[in-house]
């Protein structure tokens, strides 16, 4: 894990003593909202519905038990009581002071932390896989790379001021758990010829306009990844509009110019500029890389382990369904689910973020990591630990064993916090979950990823959930639109509306009818629902959601 140097620390510390005298100034009036406003920003601070919004950054979703002992701390003190942990592996206090935010700045300067560029129109949170280190699928571990570009995107001269917010994905694995399609710029750690090296894609995102990345380069060495996606945002820099923001993403001029337009403007940039990175670079990474060792295994005894496994049909439940595989055989992923039916998806209280943080420095080598999916990662485990933090879970109510399945959905936090969004996204995911418990049927249902959107500007990354469901005004009354066959894998995929919208008392058992002919029409308990939904298409679902459409057409 990656630790501050003299310079990152120094920095850090001066960006929260201008802060603090800003703050100063708004309150005593010497700024006015209008004038505060980029500052704030500037630093993670929002105006939300009824409060301030902090965003912290996590960089590359990961964290140690002393970072994620302060979040909780954070949250206990100058909060209430919780933190959400959000799409781009950050956490959001939601009721934090004015008056406070500074110090909440230092106490995160205390433990390596900040909110620096979490808002505005720069580049955003570098984000990755939340497996990365520990995949059994990894090619390379991708976070020393994610790391190099948080320290370039870092208050660079050039691009604080972009057309409009910039967002860049990495991973080094063969399934991507990273979304790289839906992102700005995605980075795929390649092998050629004995080489690692890099695909780079451009011009993905979601929204109100959604599109899926596409190549820009095949393959670059890993020397050039800076200067390449340099290259890329200094072209989107100049080429960027900025008379509407609607379509002021590098989507839309990737899109309005033409990929192979971008990818000439690119190369000839890229050609510029390449010379003038003279090596430093590639020094910086090694020595971010010395930061990235794998931890120091240990080895034990499994026989407890697998007695508890055959034993305990809880425990055996929690185990397949949240652990995955590891590079070791005697080691597992564990994902600690924030997502029990019926609660808020991504939330976490403060003692929990305490048990989180207490189990990593016991059993899991003092590492956590967040995932855009709104969960805790414990990446390096042994499974002779597996029993006693299934256990201490249970006693935080984090043991939910619903990772991938139906009832682990992604929602934003919707019109009950943003003053964006037109609908309400929290008490949909809940109620979902909650109804699908009592009907006891995600285990039969199987690998389902349902997110959910308050407003078109998609945070829940609702068009590339296999169901994604958005929620809009409509002349001051709810409806929610729903979408099928959505993928944010490496067949990544824009979920296809199914027809009119449904109000709010009518969207969970509209996604039930889905679930029911799903479950009617697969081949057998193998095929999954996407798997279903790309053989059969649109059609059997949309007669399962409008029925009386469907006796219309038939008559």
């Amino acid at each position: 894990m990656y630790k501050y140097n003299d310079f990152d620390e120094a920095f850090v510390r001066e960006r929260v003593s201008q802060f603090r005298a800003q703050v100063e100034r708004r309150i005593d009036g010497s700024l006015t909202e209008d004038e505060f406003k980029p500052l704030r920003l500037m630093n993670g601070l929002y105006l939300q519905l009824h409060a301030y919004m902090l965003r912290v950054a996590i960089p590359y979703g990961t964290l140690s038990s002393r970072q994620m002992r302060q979040l909780g701390m954070i949250a206990s003190r100058w909060d209430n009581g919780y933190g959400h942990f959000t799409t781009r592996q950050n956490i959001q206090y939601n009721w934090p002071k004015l008056k406070d935010v500074p110090d909440i700045l230092e106490a995160l300067a205390d433990v390596e932390m900040h909110a620096i560029q979490t808002s505005g129109n720069t580049i955003r949170n570098v984000t990755s896989d939340h497996f990365a280190g520990a995949a059994q699928d990894e090619i390379r571990d991708p976070r020393p790379y994610a790391e190099l570009l948080r320290q370039w995107s870092t208050d660079h001269a050039e691009f604080q001021f972009l057309p409009r917010k910039f967002k860049i994905a990495i991973t080094g694995a063969t399934h991507d758990r990273a979304v790289i399609r839906s992102h700005d710029i995605g980075i795929q750690i390649v092998e050629r010829d004995g080489e690692i090296g890099f695909q780079v894609l451009a011009g993905g995102g979601l929204g109100r306009t959604p599109m899926i990345g596409q190549v820009v380069r095949e393959f670059i060495p890993e020397a050039d990844l800076l200067p390449y996606c340099e290259a890329i945002v200094s072209v989107y820099n100049l080429l960027g509009r900025r008379d509407n923001k609607y379509k002021a993403r590098l989507k839309i001029t990737v899109h309005e110019t033409g990929i192979e337009e971008i990818r000439r403007m690119v190369e000839e940039r890229f050609a510029e500029i390449r010379p003038h990175f003279t090596g430093v670079d590639q020094q910086i990474l090694g020595e971010i890389q010395s930061h990235f060792a794998p931890p120091a295994y240990k080895d034990s005894d499994l026989s407890a382990y697998q007695a508890a496994y055959d034993d305990d049909p809880v425990f055996r439940a929690w185990v397949d369904t949240n652990v995955e595989l590891h590079k070791r055989d005697d080691h597992g992923i564990v994902s600690i689910s924030l997502k029990k039916p019926g609660a808020t998806p991504g939330d976490a209280t403060a003692h929990q973020m305490e048990v989180m943080a207490n189990l990593a420095e016991t059993y899991a080598y003092d590492e956590l990591r967040i995932s855009h999916e709104q969960n805790v990662i414990l990446p390096h485990v042994n499974r002779a630990d597996l029993p006693a933090i299934h256990a201490a879970l249970k006693e935080a109510d984090l043991a939910a064993a619903n990772i991938g399945l139906v009832s682990d959905i992604i929602a934003c936090p919707g019109m009950d916090y943003c003053a964006l969004a037109t609908a309400r996204s929290i008490p949909v995911a809940q109620e979902i979950a909650t109804r699908f418990e009592e009907l006891k049927l995600a285990h039969e249902i199987g690998p389902m990823k349902i997110k959910i959107s308050g407003c078109i500007n998609a945070c829940g990354h609702h068009h590339v959930g296999h169901i994604g469901i958005l929620g809009l005004d409509r002349a001051g009354v709810e409806n929610y639109q729903i979408t099928l066959g959505g993928d944010g894998s490496e067949d990544a995929a824009i979920g296809t509306r199914t027809g009119p919208g449904f109000a709010y008392d009518e969207i969970v058992p509209a996604i039930e009818r889905i679930m029911l002919k799903y479950l009617d029409l697969r081949e057998d308990e193998g095929e999954t629902f996407l798997q279903a939904y790309r053989r059969v298409g649109m059609e059997p679902f949309k007669e399962a959601l409008y029925p009386e459409k469907a006796k219309q057409n038939a008559a």
